[in-house]
């Protein structure tokens, strides 16, 4: 089992930065993929990045170029940088770890763009 605990998110206004990190309570170095998905109100949660064991990422086409996904397996932890932010970015944004039969959720950090 693997408990996955998210921080910083917060305000920030529109073409601002932040980094999101999830870590996790035990090795992540042979966890297959990680994760960030995300959930706006009255939307369905859905992927913004994933990275496998090998370092391989995958972005959703409405971040690509602006996100950019990474995970430190020394320090069990996965970062999400999110740069020149938008308004639609904002969403409840979770961590996620697929260890190949079970699916991993955290409960979540608030990331709202905003003037």
């Amino acid at each position: 089992q693997v408990q996955l605990v998210e921080s910083g998110g917060g305000l920030v206004q529109p073409g601002g930065s932040l980094r999101l990190s999830c870590t996790a309570s035990r090795s992540i170095f042979t966890l297959p993929v990680m994760g960030w998905f995300r959930q706006a109100p009255g939307k369905q949660r859905e992927l913004v990045a994933d990275i496998t064991s090998g370092r391989s990422t995958n972005y959703a086409d409405s971040v690509r170029g602006r996100f950019t996904i990474s995970r430190d397996n020394t320090n069990n932890t996965v970062y999400l940088q999110m740069n020149s932010l938008k308004p639609e970015d904002t969403a409840v944004y979770y961590c996620n770890a697929f260890s190949g039969h079970m699916n991993y959720w955290g409960t979540g950090t608030l990331v709202t763009v905003s003037s």
